[in-house]
């Protein structure tokens, strides 16, 4: 590990391997535009968003460590950190050697020239309370007199030095040596003895804001003592109890405490597979998961399924497109999210419908098409096939929530725990899978399924084909390097082509044995029904299907010649039969479109009505020698045959001659019935409330504010007039809450700010509009986190799914007594 005191200076000691590997470990502080210089790159290695996104990345002893280190503080050694994890012996020292090194390549730990382990800002700020410590003494200290200083020196027995500096160091030398803390604690009083050893096991409390000008916040027996010692400290901004440093904390967990540190992966339960065995089951997957994948985006094309108003594709058009392609639940799911983000499918109005790019998608090999959806889902920002809330309500696809990095990292660890699997190996219960996913991505989203931790992202790679018998695939294998042709090459491999020809049967059935093309998918679609998909499809003709491909423009001869081209033999005589006789009975009657219906008794007459090209817009065609048959609505024809000089009546519904009366025009509202209360006393209290006078209301200080204000209020300035946002949150709410007014928005802003309650209409994931009342706001955009009132529970909310806003207040809810025998309000 090179040393350097800063991180740039680290980072110019290093070789060039090394420097490649921190930038292939951050390619996310190093995209485009490309760092000029070291510092340009110190200086994005070290942004807190840049190292929040290493940090989902690393498997847990690298947590463990970094953990352990914030909690040292800043003269945290190798050595320090070692007895602090309980490495010594020389296996153990190994591991955490390795775990440093991790840690090094990713530019978020590095040794400086005097064996100090020095760390990125922003990872300081990763945990508040590390191991349950405390911040070190020299940083509660900060502010302390010199005076104060000198007193805690003097109650400890310690000869105080002059200067502040030299008094502060002198402290917190003496309670960094444990031993020196834990003789001074074995001489404290009981009650201080009790105080700081609870405090030591228990970590850091609750802050607890004190109001200014509120009585001061009571010692706990045993606390003064602690404070004129520096054991415990004071908060100077007035929060809460007093804090214990670490170093005090440290020493009182004794010498036998050590930090947790996992540096091997948890075992699974592994059984025997051969490359061959995966390679067939990952075939077999893949294989059934492209051809269904075909039917679903075919049905989508057929039928494109509705949105929702809340936005997505809801439960009743995936059951739909599931039934029609004769895929569950989860096939539908993965399949629309990853076509959609592959660009096959697009919103088009209410409804999503396949883009230009599926026709082309449509015509390729299965291999192709499984290669492009399968990349797709490798860089999905969500799990897919997930089907619920945590409110246990059905969630749409396609419905554009928020990336989720952890569903992200969930689907890498599992591909990364699985590659450690020892070769021949895989896992005999792939449950066990999800512990191991843990220990590679502590922070990725678990996502359970069935109560087994990760188990939609190792169900997902299960039906891809990416995970067979335990192990990882050809198809997993080759999914993180990120080649395109190297996965298509795989694909290729694993995948059969295409099959061109069926089996059709004198039961008037076709067979397909594997993915059949897009040409004979259509034809045999066109004329056949589909019974079943998989590795063997199956369609069945009848005089329905058949009439369907008729009514569709196909010749008799057309049909026969086109099936028999893609039959395997001679087309089955039962066949020939079925389309000449469906042929025979095809068009005998014929229904034609008309608008209005013109009939009488001269036959010249009518003949030279259909003939008059004045009346050629009407769209007039004789039928029958007295029946003309039109395009245009009865009035327009009434109008324009009276425009021509005939003389027409028009005709009711029961084929009598309607008159022609004009009426006078009415309104039709009736005057309302006043409304009236019963008896009920719960009913009167409530109407008693309401009718009660407003509050007095100070119309000069009113009107003094009136005519001071501006003459336009503020509100978004979206097309740059100039007109300013009245705070910066009410330009960040407007920004992401689309569907409020600025009254809304400035509403929901000051309640932001003032940090009082307030109450919404929200449009959840489901689409359906529930009111809440929400607590403790705190924005985090594009998301509102808040304590919901309704469920009692933290919850995060979309801003863009906010429809309105409303004063917190109090709910009456009135029930009608002869109903339900009580009253409630």
């Amino acid at each position: 590990m090179a040393s350097g005191s800063t991180l740039k200076a680290w980072l110019h000691g290093l070789d060039g391997p090394h420097l490649a590997r921190v930038l292939a470990a951050r390619k996310d502080a190093v995209s485009p535009p490309e760092p000029r210089s070291v510092g340009e790159l110190a200086d994005r290695l070290q942004r807190p968003g840049s190292v929040a996104l290493a940090l989902p990345r690393l498997a847990l002893p690298c947590l463990q460590a970094a953990e352990a280190l914030v909690a040292l503080g800043a003269r945290a050694t190798r050595d320090a950190l070692a007895e602090l994890l309980g490495v010594a012996a020389p296996g153990a020292a190994r591991h955490l050697d390795a775990t440093l090194e991790v840690l090094s390549d990713h530019a978020l730990v590095w040794q400086d020239g005097n064996g100090t382990l020095r760390m990125a800002a922003p990872l300081r700020q990763a945990w508040d309370d590390p191991l349950d410590f405390d911040a070190p003494l020299e940083e509660l200290l900060t502010g302390a007199t010199s005076d104060e200083l000198r007193g805690m020196l003097e109650a400890l027995g310690i000869n105080p030095p002059s200067t502040e500096q030299q008094r502060l160091a002198a402290l917190v030398e003496h309670h960094s040596d444990p031993e020196l803390v834990a003789s001074v604690v074995a001489k404290a009083p009981t009650a201080a003895r009790e105080l700081l050893e609870g405090r030591a096991r228990s970590g850091p409390g609750e802050p607890q804001l004190i109001m200014i000008g509120a009585p001061g916040h009571d010692l706990e027996p045993g606390a003064r003592w602690a404070l004129e010692r520096g054991l415990l400290v004071q908060d100077r901004r007035c929060y809460g109890p007093a804090r214990m440093p670490t170093e005090v904390a440290l020493a009182l967990r004794g010498p036998g405490w050590r930090a947790p540190f996992q540096p091997v992966p948890p075992s699974v339960r592994l059984a025997s597979v051969t490359p061959a065995e995966v390679d067939r089951e990952a075939s077999a997957a893949a294989a059934v998961f492209a051809a269904r994948a075909a039917s679903v985006l075919s049905a989508c094309s057929a039928a494109p399924p509705a949105r929702l108003k809340s936005g997505g594709i809801g439960a009743r058009e995936l059951a739909r497109i599931g039934k029609a392609a004769q895929a569950d639940d989860a096939v539908v799911r993965i399949t629309l999210e990853a076509a959609y983000a592959a660009g096959l499918l697009g919103r088009d109005g209410d409804c999503v419908a396949p883009t230009e790019a599926y026709d082309a998608w449509a015509a390729k090999e299965p291999s192709e098409q499984f290669a492009r959806l399968l990349q797709a889902w490798w860089n999905l920002a969500l799990t897919p096939s997930r089907a619920r809330d945590e409110d246990n309500r059905a969630l749409p696809v396609l419905a554009g929530a928020p990336p989720c990095a952890g569903c992200l990292e969930a689907r890498r660890g599992l591909l990364v725990a699985t590659a450690e699997l020892p070769a021949g190996q895989g896992a005999r219960v792939t449950a066990d899978l999800g512990r191991l996913v843990a220990w590679y991505r502590p922070l990725a989203d678990p996502a359970p399924q069935g109560g087994t931790p990760f188990g939609a992202a190792i169900r997902e790679a299960e039906l891809l084909g990416v995970l067979a018998r335990g192990a990882l695939s050809d198809l997993g294998a080759a999914l993180p390097a990120d080649d395109a042709e190297g996965l298509a090459v795989v694909c290729r491999r694993l995948l059969p082509e295409a099959t061109a020809t069926a089996r059709i049967g004198a039961d008037l059935t076709a067979v397909v044995t594997g993915t059949p093309t897009a040409p004979l998918t259509a034809l045999l679609n066109s004329t056949a029904d589909r019974e079943t998909s998989g590795t063997a499809s199956v369609w069945r003709f009848s005089a329905d299907s058949v009439r369907r491909a008729l009514d569709a423009g196909r010749t008799p001869d057309d049909l026969a010649a086109d099936l028999a081209a893609v039959a395997a033999g001679p087309l089955p005589q039962p066949l020939s039969y079925l389309i000449a006789d469906t042929a025979r009975r095809h068009g005998r009657v014929r229904i034609a479109p008309a608008a209005c219906v013109i009939h009488g008794e001269k036959p010249a007459l009518l003949t030279e009505i259909a003939a008059n090209r004045k009346l050629s817009r009407l769209g007039l065609r004789q039928v029958a020698p007295t029946v003309l048959v039109g395009r245009s609505p009865l009035k327009e024809t009434l109008t324009a045959l009276r425009t021509e000089g005939y003389a027409p009546v028009a005709e009711t519904a029961e084929g009598t001659v309607r008159i022609e009366r004009a009426r006078p025009r009415r309104a039709a509202a009736t005057v309302p019935v006043p409304r009236r209360y019963g008896d009920n006393a719960a009913i009167r209290s409530v109407v008693a409330r309401e009718a009660k006078a407003p509050a007095a209301v100070n119309l000069n200080a009113l009107a003094v504010r009136l005519l001071t204000a501006p003459p336009d209020a503020p509100a978004p300035d979206p097309f740059g007039s100039g007109v300013p946002f009245g705070t910066d949150t009410e330009e960040i709410v407007s920004g992401y809450a689309k569907w409020l007014s600025y009254s809304d928005v400035r509403q929901l802003a000051h309640a932001l700010n003032a940090g009082t309650p307030i109450t919404v209409e929200y449009i959840d994931t489901s689409g359906s509009r529930t009111v809440r009342t929400l607590s403790r706001l705190a924005l985090d955009p594009p998301c509102l986190e808040a304590w919901c009132h309704l469920r009692e529970a933290e919850r995060v909310f979309a801003l863009s799914r906010i429809h309105g806003v409303m004063p917190a207040q109090t709910e009456y809810t009135v029930t009608n007594s002869t109903a339900y025998g009580r009253s409630e309000i």
